[in-house]
């Protein structure tokens, strides 16, 4: 058995700065945040949120600079505030001691991610972590999930992943993982959905026994 984690919202409580750091950059231009911009970014890569971000806000920056701006907000949150979520470091911790192999894939870019999982100690402790900005495709993709199953030498069906967000649960069960929804209030209206897909359910990662 392989754990796979997803980042911001499962290991890290981050999920709440994007939405604050996407208010602040169109407050920023006069605009205002709505709902129909948060379901255009909030599950997206670096370069297909900033496309969206670009075309819907209809920005004269390019979308280079649109990603400087928000990596430049986004850096002193992930390398010096951020907290892990409730229980996780508790659940890495009893992992690590049984021996299993723990790897990362996620949205966030490398450079933040990298600086909170050295800031929290823990980058130790996985194998490897994969990029879906660097595979060129976006999380939700079973194509993803599976590439990752390649390079891990594992097969699909002997990983559990663990996810917050109902697109990306829903394509690593396309791509036959075992999947492990963890709540984020950012979710919270789909705890039926995550409920329903996934085959397990939990309020923190340390509620769960393998």
């Amino acid at each position: 058995m392989t754990l796979l984690f997803d980042l911001d919202g499962t290991l890290l409580d981050s999920n709440g700065i994007w939405q604050q750091i996407d208010i602040d950059f169109l407050a920023r231009r006069g605009l205002p945040w709505t709902e129909e911009y948060n379901q255009g970014v909030i599950h997206a890569t670096f370069p297909t949120a900033a496309r969206f971000t670009k075309e819907f806000c209809r920005l004269p920056e390019s979308e280079e600079a649109i990603m400087a701006e928000w990596m430049e907000m986004a850096y002193q949150a992930y390398a010096r505030e951020l907290s892990l979520k409730p229980g996780a470091a508790e659940f890495l911790d009893r992992c690590a001691r049984q021996g299993l192999p723990m790897a990362i894939y996620t949205s966030c870019e490398r450079r933040l991610c990298c600086a909170a999982l050295e800031r929290h100690g823990i980058r130790p402790l996985f194998r490897d972590i994969f990029f879906a900005r660097e595979l060129g495709l976006e999380k939700e993709s079973p194509e993803g999930f599976l590439r990752v199953a390649a390079e891990l030498d594992a097969a699909p069906e002997s990983i559990v992943f663990f996810d917050d967000s109902p697109v990306s649960c829903r394509g690593a069960k396309t791509a036959g993982m075992r999947v492990v929804a963890c709540r984020d209030p950012l979710f919270a209206a789909h705890e039926a959905e995550l409920r329903a897909m996934c085959d397990s359910y939990v309020e923190r990662l340390d509620d769960l026994s393998l």
